[in-house]
């Protein structure tokens, strides 16, 4: 993906979260783009996932069912999406948003492409939720 934050995009015409299916409906003048949640996960805009200094992208696995629980505008250049997995940082330009939209067919191949290279998984691990952070030993 480019550099979205020098690129000048107007803003968007209108702007439509739709909660049932979990898609951000972004029209740009005559062009209208449905963004999945999952999708705008796994390219967030933040350091977490970009990585710092133009590095390679962090390959975001198991957000299949990632849900959008709040969005915020940011001025007049930006959204803020805060994920139901913690997730709030990066902010979603107009650019970068029209970027996502006018380029999804390529780099939603992209993303899966790296997932199946790199042995990642669109959901979670069966159990990988059920699995304990700390190991304790039965005393007898």
């Amino acid at each position: 993906m480019s550099d979205a934050k020098t690129t000048k995009v107007a803003p968007p015409s209108d702007i439509k979260f739709h909660q049932k299916s979990q898609t951000l409906e972004v029209c740009f003048d005559n062009k209208t783009f449905t963004l999945p949640a999952e999708y705008l996960r796994v390219y967030s805009p933040s350091a977490e996932v970009r990585g710092h200094g133009g590095g390679p992208l962090k390959l975001v696995t198991g957000k299949k069912q990632i849900r959008i629980i709040n969005l915020k505008p940011v001025g007049h250049y930006a959204l803020q999406i805060t994920y139901d997995d913690g997730h709030d940082s990066g902010l979603y330009t107009w650019a970068t948003l029209y970027e996502l939209g006018s380029q999804q067919q390529q780099l939603w191949q992209s993303y899966l492409d790296r997932l199946e290279q790199e042995g990642g998984r669109r959901d979670n691990t069966p159990g990988e939720d059920l699995k304990p952070a700390v190991n304790f030993k039965k005393v007898t």
